[in-house]
């Protein structure tokens, strides 16, 4: 509890907004261009000026669970993970930190973050339940950078309580209930989806989360 209450701290001096993309005209790169032109997640953060406490404090606490790596290390092949992101989102700010420590301990993964500008295109192909681009918007790419999976916004779990709860909760209540979510999972929902998502994708079964 004084873990969630830490974390609404933090969150309430950002105001309270869907993570949804910004508007481009631009024509959209090819995958592999697209993260070859993105940023480490240590770039991303060193850069942020939104969130920066969360996009630090959680990287710096997030714990991976030993399982989840040696799932990780048994799967054939190296994978890359292209995130769309921005530093003001709160859902990005409590998955992305959490998604670079599992890349640091996994020497067959590789993560790269473009904003919602670069990758609107990504996020306007994945849309969440609700028909929305948002961000954070993640592809997973083969080792041709090749699509091969996508997960969009929130973790399963908190998605669809989310979506269920939007028209029962008021604004505020809603998302100080998502952030208490957030910080009592500390990351650990958002890796293991992503893992199995690897894990799926190198069975063969390429996909994305509806």
């Amino acid at each position: 509890m004084i873990a969630a209450l830490a974390m609404l701290a933090a969150v309430s001096l950002t105001p309270i907004v869907a993570c949804t993309g910004l508007p481009s005209h631009d024509a959209p790169p090819d995958l592999r261009t697209l993260f070859e032109r993105g940023r480490t997640y240590a770039e991303f953060r060193d850069a942020a000026t939104r969130r920066t406490r969360a996009w630090r404090e959680h990287y710096a606490d997030a714990v991976v669970a030993d399982t989840v790596l040696h799932r990780l290390a048994a799967v054939p092949g190296r994978w890359m993970l292209l995130v769309v992101a921005e530093d003001w989102c709160g859902d990005s700010a409590n998955t992305i930190p959490y998604l670079a420590r599992l890349v640091d301990q996994a020497p067959n993964l590789d993560m790269r973050i473009v904003d919602s500008d670069a990758g609107r295109e990504v996020m306007e192909t994945h849309r969440t339940p609700d028909g929305r681009a948002a961000t954070p918007t993640i592809v997973l790419l083969d080792e041709a950078f090749a699509h091969a999976g996508c997960w969009v916004e929130r973790p399963s779990a908190l998605q669809e309580w989310f979506l269920d709860s939007e028209g029962d909760l008021e604004e505020d209540e809603l998302y100080r209930q998502k952030y208490d979510w957030y910080a009592d999972d500390a990351g650990a929902s958002t890796v293991r989806e992503i893992v199995g998502m690897i894990e799926v994708a190198a069975a063969g079964q390429p996909g994305c989360r509806d």
